[in-house]
């Protein structure tokens, strides 16, 4: 096994602990991982990063099923059209995208290039959120008046652009889960975890007839994410959540620059 693929498997450990410490962040990691490391093609990569994120969510929403920290009702109003908009993105969006999107003097912009540079912008939006510092924290209770038609514009907007690239979105869905729903942070992220555990799965499903995939090298990828969720989950009660989250911050940060450099230059 060459170096590359075991820092990409490492990798896949790494997804994992993220997940397990913050509840978002590991779709993050594991589109580069595959586009980069493994040499994966983005559109494949995108959809085993959805079942990657999805399987090992589902780990972490067992556990927070268990303390009861999840609301079922809001994960529905916001995911019922994330799951319809994300199946419709994978399954007839995506493929139906020209392989040259734009064309300028000697510069042409392609299909797997506005994959990445979206991705990029994306990720570039999660390490401000992750960086910024906020104001008082939520720990009210639920807003009785839920503005339902905002909700369901949100979850399509979340459904498309995250089936697209191929990411969970649990920085899109904690902070509309926090600001329109009013939902504690500690329930806005187990709520967020059940929503990407489901959500990921159901676009994985859109591609299951369009690609060809190599279950052996994703079943082997996802066990040792879920492996890192176990670890971060026992990590957890040891560090910090704000230090560990401003680190990723940055880190995301400097992959997105990265990710933008390098497909510019390509």
């Amino acid at each position: 096994m060459e170096t590359i693929e075991v820092l990409g498997y490492l990798g896949a450990l790494v997804i994992g602990l993220v997940l397990g410490l913050m509840g978002s962040g590991g779709s993050i990691m594991a589109v580069p991982i595959f586009a980069y490391l493994f040499q994966i093609s983005p559109i494949t990569t995108t959809a085993y990063s959805l079942f990657v994120v999805g399987t090992s969510a589902s780990v972490g929403t067992l556990k927070n099923f268990n303390k009861g920290l999840i609301d079922f009702r809001i994960a529905l109003v916001l995911a019922i059209p994330a799951f319809i908009s994300v199946f419709i993105a994978r399954k007839f969006l995506v493929p139906v995208i020209p392989e040259e999107l734009v064309s300028i003097g000697g510069f042409v912009l392609t299909k797997n290039m506005g994959i990445m540079l979206l991705f990029s912008l994306l990720m570039t939006i999660a390490s401000i959120s992750m960086l910024w510092k906020k104001g008082k924290s939520i720990s009210g209770t639920v807003a009785t008046n839920l503005n339902y038609p905002m909700i369901v514009c949100v979850g399509t907007i979340i459904g498309v652009l995250t089936g697209i690239v191929g990411i969970g979105g649990g920085f899109l869905i904690i902070p509309t889960l926090v600001l329109l729903v009013k939902l504690p942070i500690k329930k806005a992220v187990a709520t967020s975890l059940f929503i990407i555990a489901l959500k990921s799965l159901i676009g994985f499903t859109g591609d299951v007839g369009n690609l060809e995939i190599n279950w052996s090298f994703l079943l082997v990828f996802t066990l040792i994410s879920v492996m890192g969720i176990f670890l971060g989950v026992y990590l957890s009660t040891f560090i910090k959540n704000e230090k560990l989250k401003k680190s990723f911050g940055w880190f995301v940060l400097f992959m997105a620059i990265g990710i933008f450099w390098k497909e510019i230059l390509a």
